[in-house]
């Protein structure tokens, strides 16, 4: 029983590890794309645009949100009818 739990266990670990891996190659290529746009953008202001006070923009996540893999399987498992009691190993 124990042997299952932990290859279960490892198996969401590894699914989220590719999950994180995933976002953070897509943050790195939205990260550079706006640092070259706000480049261009800087190159193309003139002194006293870029001289005027900074008002911060609303920030739209660049990614939307999908639900992670540990939460779907907590969710799964908790509506198993084979599970009685809570499970704080899997939080």
């Amino acid at each position: 029983m124990i042997d299952l739990v932990k290859s279960h266990l490892m198996f969401a670990v590894r699914e989220e590890v590719e999950v994180l891996r995933e976002q953070i190659k897509e943050l790195a290529e939205r990260n550079a794309a706006l640092e070259w746009e706000n480049g261009l953008l800087r190159s193309l202001a003139s002194p006293e645009q870029l001289a005027q006070p900074k008002i911060p923009a609303p920030v739209a996540p660049c990614c939307p949100l999908r639900p992670r893999p540990r939460q779907l399987e907590r969710e799964r498992i908790q509506q198993s009818p084979w599970v009685t009691a809570p499970l704080h190993f899997l939080s």
